[in-house]
């Protein structure tokens, strides 16, 4: 059985992920700041580098060698997994039990991470998730991060996502679980467009989103404003505005309302757009794209959405 985590010591661990993804953060406004008015820079930066700009694989330093693991962060029942995709690759997952017989140990929350970082510098959000609320957490390391193989884009990210799925879906551990898609930023439309395609067969329960953009070319002219009549450039598109509206599950919207790389309306758009059966709005007053997970009532709203929507399938 997972052990509950001392709140003071689990609080460090995560203001020390904020201020490692805080500094990652600094790395997607560097290009535009250097570019800014050189028109074929931009037009350079937009079509042949973007995926680097998009997907920062490697930063912070040694993200891709130097993963933390779950040991590390007290946690006694957890596997290291290594899962095989469709087309070849190999993706790291963590998958961390909650205690055994509890309200929610039929439940299992899988975790798609921002764009910088990798599956272990999550630890600590995956501590606290399961100390709140009982929940076992699944965590998937796209390609191309972490030691996952190969190289990120839409497109592979995309197959990632439907590779976890899957995998709990045939597992006869979790096969019959209730499972909650949760993502922070780009995690977010990971999620988004997972649930939109999947959730027919009636074993996804909810959707969690923090700080998700409607898409990349609207949020291109935020991130590099010089470049916003530029954007059509960008081929990862990431459409969650397109498909949010056919996600009919349970959504809880978590919003840094200081978010100084996804603008707050483009999670208000979200919210707006979404025609979810029950949806949540939760502002988080202080908090920044990165800051939003030590703002006060965060995973309080997290464990409420889960009481909801575990009432809502009993209903």
């Amino acid at each position: 059985m997972s052990t509950s985590p001392d709140p003071p010591a689990a609080n460090s661990f995560l203001e020390q992920t904020v201020s490692l993804m805080s500094s990652a953060a600094g790395f997607i406004r560097l290009p535009a700041i250097a570019s800014t008015g050189v028109a074929a820079c931009l037009t350079a930066l937009l079509y042949f580098k973007q995926k680097a700009l998009i997907y920062p694989s490697h930063i912070p330093t040694n993200a891709r060698t130097e993963v933390p693991r779950p040991s590390q962060f007290s946690f006694k029942d957890y596997e290291e997994l290594i899962i095989p995709t469709d087309d070849g690759e190999k993706l790291s997952a963590f998958y961390i039990r909650g205690p055994r017989g509890g309200p929610n140990s039929k439940l299992t929350v899988i975790m798609f991470h921002g764009n910088a970082g990798n599956i272990g510098h999550r630890l600590p959000i995956a501590r606290m998730l399961i100390a709140a609320s009982g929940c076992n957490v699944f965590m998937l390391e796209y390609r191309g991060y972490g030691i996952s193989t190969g190289q990120p884009d839409e497109a592979g990210l995309n197959i990632d996502a439907q590779t976890a799925l899957d995998y709990l879906r045939d597992r006869a551990e979790t096969r019959h679980h209730k499972i909650v898609v949760y993502g922070q930023s780009l995690g977010g439309a990971v999620a988004i467009r997972l649930v939109a395609k999947n959730q027919g067969r009636g074993d996804i329960s909810g959707l969690i989103l923090e700080n998700t953009f409607l898409s990349m070319r609207k949020l291109i002219p935020s991130i590099m404003p010089p470049a916003k009549y530029l954007a059509y450039l960008c081929h990862q598109v990431w459409p969650s505005d397109s498909l949010i509206p056919a996600v009919k599950v349970p959504t809880l919207f978590l919003s840094g309302l200081q978010d100084e790389i996804v603008p707050p309306i483009h999670m208000k758009r979200l919210h707006d757009l979404s025609n979810a059966p029950v949806k949540i709005w939760k502002p988080l007053p202080g908090g920044d794209h990165n800051s939003s997970v030590i703002e006060e009532g965060y995973f309080e709203a997290i464990v409420d959405f889960m009481n909801t929507v575990v009432m809502s399938e009993k209903e």
